[in-house]
């Protein structure tokens, strides 16, 4: 069963990506029907309530640390803090390899750790993590549509328009 966000959040899904089954750890999984050699580019969305005192950077460095538990040569290649100190966001970017069948293949993913501030209790921080997968040779064609993506997120507020 997938896993729920901690705050409803809405968004736009580029054109050409489609809605896939979340594994168990995961709210939302979308895909780019045209696979790299089997491997399908997807965006995936989860998230939680951080204790109050971990920042965006420390749940970045914990994502990497999972990551190096099954993948090789994993580096974080950019890093950047964005957002408010009311709402801090970071977006990094990690390459690594894992196995895919019987071969070793070069990924990509892009991170984007969003804080928001809980609708119900406003001194809860909850986090919304987006991540985009690609290999190498997909990156380029699917990257401006996960900034669209990262940009279309917004918190559900039970407000008309």
């Amino acid at each position: 069963m997938p896993a729920t966000l901690p705050v409803p959040i809405e968004f736009s899904l580029p054109e050409g990506w489609v809605p896939a089954p979340a594994p168990e750890d995961v709210a939302y999984a979308a895909v780019r029907p045209q696979p790299d050699g089997g491997f399908a580019v997807n965006i995936t969305v989860d998230g939680g309530f951080p204790k109050e005192d971990v920042t965006p950077a420390d749940l970045a460095d914990a994502s990497v640390e999972r990551l190096r538990s099954f993948a090789e040569e994993v580096a974080v290649t950019r890093r950047s803090e964005l957002g408010t100190p009311d709402s801090p966001a970071l977006a990094q970017r990690i390459t690594f390899s894992a196995a895919v069948g019987d071969s070793l293949r070069d990924f990509v993913q892009s991170q984007v750790y969003l804080f928001l501030l809980d609708t119900e209790d406003p001194g809860k921080r909850a986090l919304v993590r987006l991540a985009l997968t690609s290999t190498v040779a997909q990156e380029g064609g699917v990257l401006e549509d996960f900034r669209a993506f990262v940009r279309s997120v917004r918190p559900v507020t039970g407000e008309g328009v």
